[in-house]
């Protein structure tokens, strides 16, 4: 996990997306999410695969298919969303080197990533969607009213 990565800042995005807009029993579609999020849905929907084949989201099916929770949203940490979402990250060999890196920038760099992964055990989807919610965002309702005479 380094301090800002695209990939699992979207994908903390996208977790939290679907935890505020889908609520307990609803589900988001891909293109809902892309349009909320400002981004293309071709490339989120890789994201969206792996955390599918994670458990972290559960993808639905049909006309009213899209993707909810896998597990309620005070179980999910964002570090547990990192940690899917930058698994395959393979940085490990393209990254800088000398003598003033290995010493001095990797070590300091290693100890603000530690804390920053402590911070994101701490966090909770729960917790996202109380800060959306205290900070005037309001939840969707779940469906609807409709009347037909």
């Amino acid at each position: 996990m380094l301090l800002r990565r695209d990939r699992a800042m979207i994908a903390v995005l996208i977790m939290l997306d679907v935890a505020f807009h889908a609520g307990r029993s609803g589900t988001v579609s891909a293109a809902d999410i892309a349009e909320r999020a400002g981004l293309a849905r071709r490339g989120i929907e890789p994201l969206l695969q792996t955390l599918s084949r994670s458990n972290l989201l559960e993808s639905v099916r049909g006309p009213r298919g899209g993707y909810r929770l896998g597990r309620p949203r005070r179980d999910i940490t964002l570090a547990d969303i990192v940690e899917i979402a930058t698994a395959d990250d393979s940085s490990s060999d393209d990254g800088p080197a000398g003598a003033l890196f290995a010493r001095v920038v990797e070590p300091c760099w290693q100890k603000l990533d530690d804390a920053v992964a402590v911070q994101c055990r701490k966090l909770s989807l729960d917790d996202l969607v109380r800060r959306a919610e205290s900070s005037g965002m309001r939840r969707p309702l779940a469906e609807p009213i409709s009347f037909s005479i």
